[in-house]
Parts: structure tokens; sequence; C-alpha cells
């Protein structure tokens, strides 16, 4: 009977899985055909599948999304996407890379490893050789090392808040070092809707009753993306639980802006990081958007999306000091901020 009920769990999972997988996957190819998705559209043109290591894997390729008007150097996003660590891509993620380089951004949207036969620290590592390679070649496609922004959802925000702390504290990471040793610290972190502790996804079930669809996509999230090695320290893996034991870093952390919904279950991570972030001095603005849903501001269309993405823009503004007349750029000057 137990044996049975196991298998009877894993279907479902496995079931719930593949809906998730092909609902993003689609809907993300579907909204690609409407006209206002072209980035000419949007004054801003693209360059696909630049490796940013020599693997030639798919893994280790990012786009970049730039203002075809431009002047000068730009503040740089690196964006990195969200789906549980085990779906999802650069591709899926085109909308961000859009929305950024909108504003006057030059944005390296990047792929990297996914589970669960990449577990952690594989992906991590993907994106600390991404992070090493924008700054030693940013500057050839326009890009302003010294106004680094580190953004992305979900999956992708536990990423950036990892190497968020890689730049600020000195680790035994291989990876944490390769951070580290560039000497850059970003000017500003912006992870959205995210899942900063990996570990122990039962908290969220204990906080509030879940439906078991969204119990089992988190389960999804911890046994994919958790090695089995007990000898793998999982700190950058928890980001959340390395701030919260306040230890000061070795460089000032930057200011985050971190975005969530009241309706995402994710959403005691938001506001545990925030807390955690103030205890340490450093400047966090928390922005809550009621009734909207895990990594609502993707659906730009829809009100608390258009004002996520107008919280986002004016808080970078504020943080690099941009005029916002000057940061927006061609179409984006003339247009709502979401696309």
């Amino acid at each position: 009977m137990k044996a049975e009920l196991s298998r009877l769990v894993r279907m479902r999972r496995a079931a719930g899985a593949f809906l998730v997988d092909g609902f993003f996957t689609s809907g993300s190819r579907l909204a690609q055909l409407h006209p206002r998705a072209r980035p000419e559209n949007h004054g801003v043109e693209v360059i696909r599948d630049i490796a940013y290591a020599p693997s030639g894997k798919k893994e280790h390729l990012l786009d970049v999304y730039r203002p075809a008007d431009r002047k000068g150097l730009l503040p740089i996003v690196i964006y990195v996407h969200g789906g549980g660590f085990r779906i999802l891509s650069k591709d899926s993620h085109w909308i961000m890379g859009l929305g950024y380089a909108r504003r006057g951004f030059v944005v390296f949207n990047v792929n990297y490893h996914l589970g669960s036969d990449n577990p952690f620290p594989a992906a991590l590592d993907d994106c600390s050789q991404a992070y090493a390679w924008v700054l030693a070649n940013a500057q050839r496609f326009g890009g302003d090392v010294s106004q680094l922004v580190l953004a992305g959802e979900s999956a992708g925000a536990n990423l950036v808040a990892a190497m968020t702390v890689a730049a600020c504290y000195e680790r035994p990471e291989p990876c944490a070092q390769r951070i580290y040793q560039t000497g850059v610290v970003p000017r500003a972190t912006l992870p959205a809707c995210g899942i900063f502790q990996v570990t122990d996804v039962a908290r969220f079930s204990r906080r509030r009753s879940l439906p078991s669809f969204i119990a089992d996509r988190l389960q999804e999230v911890s046994n994919g993306y958790l090695p089995t090695d007990p000898s793998i320290g999982l700190d950058l893996a928890d980001p959340l639980l390395l701030l919260e034991r306040g230890d000061a870093p070795s460089r000032p952390l930057p200011p985050f802006f971190l975005a969530c919904g009241t309706k995402d279950p994710l959403l005691d991570d938001t506001r545990r990081l925030g807390h955690a972030l103030a205890e340490l001095g450093t400047r966090a603005d928390v922005h809550l958007y009621p009734g909207e849903v895990h990594a609502f501001h993707a659906l730009v269309w829809r009100a608390h999306a258009k004002q996520c993405w107008r919280d986002t823009y004016a808080f970078l503004d504020s943080v690099l000091a941009r005029p916002a007349a000057e940061a927006a750029t061609g179409a984006a000057a003339r247009r709502e901020p979401a696309i």
C-alpha cells in the first residue's frame, strides 16, 4: 500500500511538471508572435547565442539586448531566468531582456545548467562564469561595468542573491571566489519572487495550507537543485540563511529591490530577506503587490505588472543616479514601462 501511494505521488508530480513546462514554454513562444514583441519596434537590437564559456554547450550561451540608438556606455543588467532550477531558459525570458533594454540598459540574458542532472552548485558555477565574462567583455557591447545590476526571478532570484553574496563575502567555494576576485560589486540587485532557501521547502506548507500541485512544484525545486553529496556546503543554495546569520560582509552589500505578489507561495522568503538585509544595514526596498501570483510581473499587460516595472525603473534611476529622461530611450520614452 505504501509503495502504491508513493508511485501515485510520483505520477502526480510528473504530470504536474509536464503541464507547467508546457504552459510556460508554449506561452513564451506564442507571446513572441505578437507584433509588440519585436525588438525593433522598441528600438532594441538583440545579439543571440554568444558563448560565455568555451564548452560549446547551449547552457553556456547568453543573449545581449541593447538600445539600437545609444550614446556612450550604458548600465548593465545580468539577467538570470527562473524555472525552479529545472526548466526554461534565456529564450523563454526574452521579455525581461527587452524590458530592461527599452529602459536604456545593456542586458546579458544568460543560460545555465538545469537540474536534476546538474545539481547545485552547477547553475551557480555557470552564473559565476557569466559574471566574470560579462565584466571582461561588456564594454565591447556598450556596457559600463561600473554600473552593474543583477536581476532574476524565482530560481533566478536565488542565483542573483547568491552571486551578490559571493561578490561581497570572501568565501571558499570556487564559484564564489571567481566572482569575488573580479573586484566588482553590483550597484543593485533585483531578485523578484525568489525562493531564497532551497532546503526545507516544507516550511511554506507549515506556514499556510498549500494545494498539492503547488507543494509538488516546491518539492521539485528542492529535489532537483540540492546535491546528494552531503559534503557540499549549502550556504549559497540558501543565501537567505547566510544573510540571516548576520555576519558582516567584506564589502558593503548593494541596495536590493524585492518585488513579490501577496498570493505568491514564496512571499515569506521575500519578507525574510528584506528583514535580514535591513538588519545588516543594507537598503532593501520591499514592494508587495496585492493579490498577485508568482512571477506576475512577466504578465506585462496587467496593472500591477506595469506598476512593478515602474517601481523597478524608479529604484534603478535612484540607485544609479540616472534622470528618468536619460534612462528612457527611443520607443521606450514614449510608452508605458511594460511591453
